[in-house]
């Protein structure tokens, strides 16, 4: 029997089909950023290829030296915050992979996330760390939101398996329900008056997420603006996810614990979903619902079971970003819903539904959402050219199909000239 060559094995070709997505995507957008340039005066050859160069490695920028050329380096600012950004869409895409693997389409990640969100900010806000220690608080409130996720994505779960209601109508539904959900208990709690801000809701500064806040003496509320020079002085702290050594190597960023959680979950997710038999029950299911259950496999509870791991998941997502205490958060948020629930779908379709491979999508998405922040500092580009990469990206990822049957067959075609 012939042993089949690297090249030939599905895996391979999986994972050259993404690489193909990638390299068209820059490609795009290196032609978008060279005819941009090309036709606005203030850029010109120069500001394209500064453009270009940023796209590809401004993940290295470190700004401009006294003549004006653009420096790159080592920026640890930039890989620290990268790592930070990607936690979020580590879990919403590992969210997202799982329900594909058990051949569902969970797009309800976004209303899970918020779910989540909120169900931690409460059990983090509320729960005074002089009666329990903040450590414990801080896995309380994860677990909280963990939960309040689950139940979230198991409502589409159980229409999809006892009323046959399409997973992808129901969630849709369920995502503007918990906008609007969010929005009304944060508006009617009496949490928010802990939320110092603008009149709009907003958390003007990080550090009150996870604190109380006194200013010259007076609790700060949504209603009041904070003065300038204002001394915070936090009455409950130490709940905000701890660093773990990463800002030391990583100085000047948002980075915390928080991705190697992320890891942690999505290596568990491989470990279930490769090794037990539960992993081997969801895929059954995706791969032919009808099939399992004649095999003997509970379909119903497995498809519930699927939702409620995907909206927890999606919810720890949300969790562990917003525990980071130095993040900000629209308690209104029935006005939109969170991208970083969406962007979890390129994520699992560039990872092609791999637990692992979640990691290393997740890391690229966030680097490219860098790579266009400094596109914008540093030129008169805008960032929103990166979003275009990610969207050729995206429609690629969704033709991964074709792409690897167009590898298959130009494999073939040198064999048969050899």
């Amino acid at each position: 029997m012939k042993k089949e060559s690297f090249f030939d094995k599905a895996g391979t070709r999986s994972v050259l089909a993404s690489l193909v997505a990638i390299l068209v995507g820059m490609l795009a957008g290196g032609v978008i950023i060279l005819i941009v340039g090309l036709t606005n005066p203030a850029l010109g050859i120069k500001g394209a290829w500064e453009g270009i160069r940023l796209v590809v490695a401004g993940l290295f920028a470190t700004g401009r030296d006294v003549s004006g050329s653009l420096t790159f380096g080592f920026n640890s600012a930039s890989f620290g915050n990268m790592l930070f950004r990607a936690v979020p869409l580590i879990m919403t895409g590992l969210s997202v992979a799982l329900g594909n693997k058990a051949g569902l389409f969970n797009i309800g990640a976004p209303g899970q996330y918020l779910a989540g969100t909120a169900a931690s900010l409460f059990v983090a806000l509320s729960v005074p760390t002089n009666a329990v220690p903040a450590w414990l608080v801080w896995i309380i409130a994860l677990l909280a939101g963990m939960l309040a996720g689950a139940c979230w994505g198991a409502i589409p779960g159980i229409l999809k398996a006892y009323l046959n209601i399409n997973e992808v109508l129901a969630c849709i539904m369920t995502n503007w329900i918990a906008a609007n959900a969010v929005t009304w208990v944060f508006d009617v709690s009496n949490l928010k008056n802990v939320l110092e801000g603008t009149k709009s809701g907003y958390i003007y500064k990080t550090s009150t997420i996870l604190n109380d806040v006194v200013i010259d003496g007076v609790r700060s509320t949504v209603g009041a603006n904070l003065p300038e020079g204002a001394q915070l002085v936090a009455t409950r702290g130490g709940v905000a996810t701890g660093k773990m050594g990463l800002d030391a190597i990583f100085s000047g960023s948002q980075v915390n614990g928080g991705i190697l959680v992320a890891i942690l979950i999505a290596i568990v997710i491989y470990v279930i979903l490769s090794r037990t038999t539960l992993g081997y029950q969801l895929k059954a299911c995706g791969a032919n619902r009808y099939a399992a259950r004649y095999a003997g496999i509970q379909d119903k509870r497995n498809i519930v079971l699927t939702m409620a791991l995907a909206g927890a998941l999606a919810a720890a997502g949300g969790a562990l970003y917003y525990l980071s205490g130095n993040t900000e958060f629209f308690w209104n948020t029935y006005q939109s819903l969170p991208a970083e629930g969406f962007n979890g779908i390129p994520v699992a379709l560039l990872a092609i539904n791999n637990p692992l491979g979640v990691i290393f999508s997740a890391v690229f998405m966030s680097m490219l959402q860098i790579c266009g922040q400094k596109l914008t500092e540093l030129t008169a580009y805008n960032e929103y050219i990166t979003n275009v990469i990610i969207a050729v990206i995206v429609y690629l990822s969704a033709f991964m199909l074709v792409i690897k049957m167009w590898i298959g067959k130009l494999r073939k075609g040198k064999a048969v000239n050899k």
